[in-house]
């Protein structure tokens, strides 16, 4: 497993963002039985830089917290059968890991959300990767099924880490 991190912002964390993004995306792999070994990129940026991104490739001129840009197309999430079929695309041909995708994280959401919620930056920060990595294996939450299926993985790993809003 392969993590690369990248901070264009002044913000920084309490925690080590590679580690916990290390931690977070095993537990993610683990529990949907990926059988590869990943690589992910992690870019942390601000509101403007975020909202830039989100304009450009999402043609939504908004600031958010989290974007997901997976490499993958999944039939069915969780489903990494497809990934041999389109290797050239899909793994990395000095590593051999499956690509699985970029995440841009919004470093001062990380912190208001956290403040908002009454919970530590690390579990706020937690809480998006993991949001995010699920994405990259291709879940969605465009409907109520989904987004109560994606709420319970997410709140599923997070547990199983012990990053809850108690012991954050």
């Amino acid at each position: 497993m392969t993590s690369y991190v990248e901070n264009e912002t002044d913000q920084t964390f309490s925690f080590d963002e590679k580690a916990l993004l290390n931690l977070v995306m095993q537990a993610v792999l683990d529990g949907e039985n990926c059988p590869y070994e990943a690589t992910v990129n992690l870019l942390m940026t601000d509101g403007a830089g975020i909202r830039e991104y989100n304009k450009n490739y999402r043609d939504i001129d908004a600031e958010t917290d989290v974007l997901s840009f997976p490499n993958l197309e999944f039939e069915t999430p969780g489903d990494f059968s497809g990934a041999e079929e389109r290797e050239a695309d899909c793994f990395d041909p000095d590593s051999g890991e499956l690509v699985l995708g970029d995440i841009i994280l919004n470093t001062a959401r990380v912190k208001e959300q956290a403040a908002e919620y009454g919970h530590s930056e690390r579990r706020e920060f937690a809480f998006l990767l993991a949001h995010s990595l699920f994405h990259l294996c291709g879940y969605d939450h465009m409907e109520p099924e989904e987004t109560a299926l994606m709420e319970e993985k997410q709140e599923g790993v997070l547990q199983t880490l012990s990053i809850t809003r108690e012991n954050a």
